[in-house]
C-alpha cells in the first residue's frame, strides 16, 4: 500500500521512479509563486510513472530524455485544451463548460493527467486553497467541465469509486509504466 493522504492505492509491482526530476517536483512555481500541491507531490514521490485505475496517466515530472513527463507532454495538453475551449467560445457552445465550470475558467486550467479515452485532469492554479492544494477538474472528451474536487486525493478518490461502478473491482489501482526515453 502507498499512502497518498486520505487515499490508499495499491501498486502491480515496484514504482517507476528512476526518471523523475526531483528538482522539477520541488522547484516549479505556478504563477502564484507556489509549488505543486502536497498531494500531487506525495503522489509522485510514491507512485511515479503509471496507469491509475486502468485508465489514467498522471504526468510526473521527468529527467530529460525522458517522455511523458510534465514539461512536455503536459505541457502540450494543456496549449491543445486551451485552443479547443477558446475555439469552443467563439463558436458559442457553451455546452462545453458545462456542467461545473465558465469561459473565464478555461484559460487558467492546467492540465496534469490524461486518460487513455481523451478525457483530461486539469489544475486551478488561481484558486489555490490556504493548505496550498489545488482543485482538481476533469474535461471528459474536451467538451465539458465536472469539478472532482479541492485536491488530487479527492479527484483519484472520485475516479476510483466511478471506476470500480463501471468495470468492478481492481486487484491493484495503479500499474507502473516503464520510464521510455525520447
Amino acid at each position: 500500500m502507498t499512502g497518498t493522504g486520505d487515499t490508499s492505492l495499491t501498486l502491480a509491482g515496484e514504482p517507476t521512479v528512476e526518471h523523475l526530476d526531483h528538482e522539477v517536483l520541488n522547484g516549479h512555481r505556478f504563477a502564484d509563486g507556489q509549488g505543486f500541491p502536497q498531494s500531487y507531490r506525495r503522489f509522485v514521490e510514491n507512485v511515479g510513472w503509471g496507469r491509475a485505475f486502468g485508465l489514467w496517466l498522471i504526468y510526473p515530472p521527468v529527467l530529460d530524455g525522458y517522455a511523458d513527463g510534465w514539461q512536455g507532454r503536459a505541457a502540450n495538453l494543456t496549449a491543445r485544451f486551451r485552443s479547443v475551449y477558446q475555439d469552443g467560445q467563439r463558436e458559442g457552445y457553451d455546452w462545453m463548460v458545462e456542467p461545473d465550470g465558465s469561459w473565464d475558467l478555461c484559460s487558467g486550467l492546467e492540465v496534469f493527467g490524461w486518460s487513455e479515452n481523451g478525457d483530461g485532469l486539469l489544475w486551478q492554479p488561481a484558486a489555490r486553497s490556504p493548505d496550498g492544494e489545488l482543485p482538481v477538474w476533469e474535461s471528459r472528451g474536451i467538451d465539458s467541465l465536472h469539478l472532482l474536487g479541492p485536491d488530487l486525493d479527492t479527484a483519484l478518490a472520485v475516479l476510483r469509486t466511478r471506476t470500480r461502478a463501471s468495470l468492478g473491482p481492481r486487484t491493484h489501482d495503479v500499474e507502473p509504466l516503464p520510464a521510455v526515453r525520447l
